[in-house]
């Protein structure tokens, strides 16, 4: 059962840029936990980790960082590449001064998180990558880029921009929702979509070497009705990287965490306890 935590946004200063993250800070003794640094996907934001920092509480404290470009962060110079998202999270980490932490991602927050222990190993004690796939290319993705140059801008009010999304093929416009504020001319999104769609180009390609790249444990957990992470390339995964745990959560997509948040949360919880 989840417990209730509070999540404080603050925002630092990392390589020149003013982000955004979110400390959910467990309740009860003043423990601060074992940190959990989380990093969402494209489109996403800190505050999506707010379930999971309640079901993990109060043993882990998890660190949700706001990355470029993404909800109240600054975008910086339009550098959205992996390297540069990486650059970031491993400044992020290093303030933080808690020495190695487990990373986890969702998404492309979880090929940044992978591709982070693979360059600072020293920064990362374990990984856990919710749907972030070592491979990001057609043919075997059909489609890695999300086409969002065609939503609306601005809408007069949140159920019009919602329904605007969702005629563009969306059947749940819930997850980009997340980033919807009201501004003196309409409705909109935080992130720029110019940004996301270069954002998402940069992340086609292959990553198995980053996967590959280092040695800590890791969980990698897959819906196996995800139209993003191809069940096979799921499993080969797991089978070719030493130390890796798979969990399949059935009737689960992309958005595991969302999905299904008792069973993304029990998977996630099995695995620390392991460390």
């Amino acid at each position: 059962m989840s417990e209730s935590v509070i999540g404080v946004e603050s925002f630092t200063t990392v390589r020149g840029l003013r982000l955004a993250w979110v400390d959910f800070r467990p309740p009860g003794d003043g423990e601060d936990g074992t940190p959990v640094v989380a990093l969402h996907g494209h489109f996403g934001r800190a505050r999506g980790f707010a379930s999971l920092a309640g079901a993990l509480a109060p043993g882990y404290r998890v660190i949700g960082l706001e990355q470029r470009g993404h909800g109240h962060s600054d975008r910086g110079d339009g550098d959205f590449t992996p390297d540069a998202y990486v650059a970031d999270a491993a400044e992020f980490v290093r303030g933080l001064g808690v020495g190695p932490v487990v990373v986890l991602g969702h998404s492309m927050g979880g090929v940044i998180a992978f591709q982070l222990a693979a360059q600072h190993p020293e920064l990362v004690r374990a990984l856990v990558v919710e749907e972030g796939g070592a491979f990001n290319r057609q043919p075997e993705i059909p489609h890695p880029v999300l086409d969002v140059t065609g939503w609306p801008r601005r809408a007069a009010t949140l159920h019009e921009l919602r329904r605007g999304i969702e005629a563009r093929g969306i059947p749940d416009a819930s997850y980009f929702l997340e980033s919807a504020v009201e501004r003196p001319d309409g409705w909109g999104l935080l992130f720029d979509y110019d940004d996301m769609m270069a954002s998402q180009r940069a992340l086609v390609g292959d990553w198995w070497s980053g996967w590959l790249g280092s040695e800590c444990p890791a969980l990698l957990v897959h819906g196996l009705d995800s139209f993003v992470l191809p069940t096979a390339m799921a499993r080969e995964m797991a089978q070719r990287r030493p130390g890796t745990v798979l969990r399949e959560l059935p009737g689960c997509g992309h958005w595991a965490h969302d999905d299904d948040p008792e069973a993304f949360a029990a998977a996630v919880r099995d695995f620390l306890a392991t460390l």
